[in-house]
């Protein structure tokens, strides 16, 4: 989807490109279709009002001329408020665009090697092929993930701070590192009989190929059932922090911490998850200081590969250390369809700036396209995990509408219009 997105910028714009496909003759285990964009997952690209996140980001698109939403808006099906699709018409439309595109050549062969001086834009999605994926590693010096094995993260301003505390244990460190939230035995007990029966999401067969990738990051649920104190002494485990509420060490504790550097998002440290989402809520919710929290990010697992983007990327989708190089898609750590396609969209024009010697373009912080561009090079950022469209990385308003519709559209509003001043401003 990013591959198309950016080759589609640049033949628009008078390059010929060449865009490689391996499909048909090699495909991932994700994917069956001979066909260009297509969806192996949801028939859905989330919700379409424009004050939510996903629906600004595809209208911030629209603005930049996306082929995918073209052919979106002819593959449309019911969905009440979300963009959902014909997969198979809307992966037709975009093949037959593209394939008809008399500045685009299409050469359906694996690449397993870069030449990271020639302009380039990488786009391989999730699942990039063992030998390019090697090639990465080798040139980046072992800078790829294969499993997705994300905590949930929160809006900062929805956590309970009357019910949650910042300390590092023992003193250690900035006294703002870590957010605490601690529960007393009662509250643990609940707690822990809700995560252990909790319903979970299915994983795929070719999700968990490698056992000791998934040991490595196992989900809090499965740790939970290795033994009732079993998280108590893992990631909820209290000692050297005290309650300044009871003055006394709580009977356990799930730690906050930063996930970006403006200290919008929160992530719940240790708690990678395959819960399903509203069980997410449901559960974790039941953590005092995160009873009426906003998830801006659910947790997930599932194989992946994506870079360590803001060790490797700059916010322009280009590689630091080989300038003429860009990525696109999942494999920047963006997750999603659209988020996948925007960045194929961003860093085709850029490509195309770097080819005519021109700077490249950053769009504003206060666009979804800015903050995520933003966000994937943020080397503030630990523990990088990919990340999807949502409010939390856009700076905070000015006067942030309590209601939260009131709150989305006032992002988006902002958003247009600092769009529509800047794409004045510069020419892409």
């Amino acid at each position: 989807m990013a591959g198309c997105e950016a080759a589609y910028q640049l033949a628009k714009r008078g390059v010929s490109v060449n865009l490689y496909e391996m499909k048909p003759a090699k495909k991932s285990p994700a994917h069956k279709s001979d066909m260009f964009a297509e969806l192996v997952c949801s028939n859905s690209f989330k919700a379409d009002r424009v004050n939510s996140a996903a629906g600004l980001l595809k209208e911030e698109m629209r603005n930049l001329d996306s082929i995918l939403l073209k052919a979106a808006k002819k593959a449309r099906v019911p969905a009440g408020g979300a963009l959902a699709v014909d997969r198979d018409i809307f992966s037709k439309i975009v093949t037959d665009e593209i394939k008809s595109n008399k500045n685009i050549n299409v050469i359906n062969k694996e690449i397993t090697s870069i030449n990271q001086f020639e302009i380039t834009v990488i786009a391989t999605g999730p699942l990039t092929s063992d030998a390019l994926a090697d090639r990465i590693n080798e040139i980046f010096g072992d800078s790829l993930s294969f499993f997705d094995a994300a905590a949930p993260i929160v809006d900062f301003k929805s956590v309970d701070m009357s019910k949650a505390f910042f300390e590092s244990r023992y003193g250690k460190g900035d006294k703002t590192d870590y957010l605490n939230c601690p529960m007393n035995k009662e509250e643990y007990e609940v707690f822990y009989e809700a995560l252990v029966n909790a319903e979970r999401a299915p994983i795929n067969d070719f999700d968990v190929r490698d056992p000791k990738v998934y040991e490595g990051c196992m989900p809090i649920e499965v740790m939970a059932q290795r033994g009732h104190d079993t998280i108590r002494f893992g990631p909820m485990k209290p000692v050297g922090l005290t309650d300044p509420n009871t003055g006394h060490r709580p009977w356990a504790v799930l730690q906050l911490r930063k996930e970006n550097s403006s200290g919008t998002m929160y992530n719940l440290v240790g708690f990678q998850t395959n819960l399903k989402f509203p069980e997410q809520k449901r559960v974790f919710g039941l953590i005092p200081a995160l009873k009426n929290a906003e998830f801006v990010r659910y947790g997930v697992m599932h194989r992946n590969t994506f870079l360590n983007s803001p060790k490797v990327l700059n916010n322009d989708f280009s590689v630091k250390s080989y300038p003429n190089l860009f990525f696109a898609g999942q494999i920047t750590g963006v997750e999603g369809y659209m988020e996948s396609a925007s960045s194929g969209i961003i860093a085709g024009i850029n490509a195309y700036r770097r080819l005519n010697g021109e700077d490249t373009v950053l769009l504003p912080e206060t666009t979804m396209l800015g903050s995520l561009s933003r966000y994937i090079a943020d080397d503030t950022v630990k523990d990088f995990q990919p990340m999807g469209a949502n409010f939390g990385i856009l700076p905070e308003l000015i006067n942030r509408p309590r209601d939260k519709k009131e709150r989305g559209q006032a992002y988006a509003d902002r958003s247009l219009s600092d769009l529509k001043i800047y794409l004045e401003s510069v020419r892409l």
